[in-house]
């Protein structure tokens, strides 16, 4: 994206870009080149790893310089949050919502969002089918699996991961095309990874977002076709 285009994109008082937050493009070709460097050493290409910048909590003026270095894939935890970071600005973007999506928001994440990554409960798998069918727009759908089977986060626990994938699809007609997991933050990552790509080999399912800040070159070792990167392109959150 050029630089006029992103200005155009810009409020006024969003077109000062900081020294700090100019840092968030020198960061974010860091990152590319890690993934590069990851996918090469696990015989990968890196054109087959997608970075998802995870841009929920930062302020415009850091988001700003990714964008313009040709960042086109973000993630955001909530729905409201991100409809007023980028309302106006979706053109030649991809959206991914990687937060927990309650019911009541399915409405505005079916019409806002390109992928939604946190399908896990057959409540939201329904009223997500009936938002489709109404609006006749599909978001690509994960299925978000607590690999961990940590009480504190949303995710299907792995044991009930094949039946749930079935029901998404014979039940409520949904074609998840992957698995999302946030393995636990005290444990080594790898297991998890595993286990995440086990289930989706037995139910066809192609892609593996998994891997962030932290892990994101282990998650690619294990096949991921997608990392959500946050803290190591933008530097912590503001919250």
């Amino acid at each position: 994206m050029s630089a006029a285009v992103l200005a155009k994109l810009q409020k006024p008082s969003e077109m000062a870009v900081t020294p700090s937050a100019s840092a968030s493009a020198a960061a974010y070709h860091d990152v590319v080149a890690r993934i590069g460097r990851a996918a090469q050493a696990a015989g990968r290409a890196a054109a087959d790893v997608t970075l998802v910048a995870v841009s929920k909590t930062q302020p415009w003026d850091t988001v700003a310089p990714v964008l313009a270095a040709g960042q086109t894939v973000f993630g955001e935890n909530r729905v409201q949050e991100a409809m007023e970071r980028w309302e106006g600005r979706t053109e030649g973007l991809m959206l991914h919502l990687i937060g927990p999506l309650q019911t009541n928001k399915a409405k505005e994440a079916v019409a806002f969002f390109d992928v939604i990554e946190t399908l896990d409960r057959e409540k939201l798998a329904r009223v997500l089918a009936d938002e489709v069918q109404r609006q006749g727009r599909t978001p690509r759908l994960y299925v978000q699996v607590n690999t961990g089977e940590e009480p504190q986060k949303a995710g299907v626990i792995p044991a009930e991961a094949d039946a749930f994938i079935a029901a998404a699809r014979k039940t409520y007609g949904l074609e998840p095309e992957g698995l999302m997991c946030i393995p636990p933050a005290d444990e080594p990552p790898g297991p998890h990874f595993a286990l995440l790509g086990k289930i989706a080999a037995r139910n066809g399912l192609a892609k593996l977002s998994m891997g962030m800040s932290d892990d994101f070159e282990t998650a690619i070792r294990f096949g991921a076709t997608s990392v959500r990167v946050g803290s190591a392109v933008f530097g912590a959150r503001r919250l």
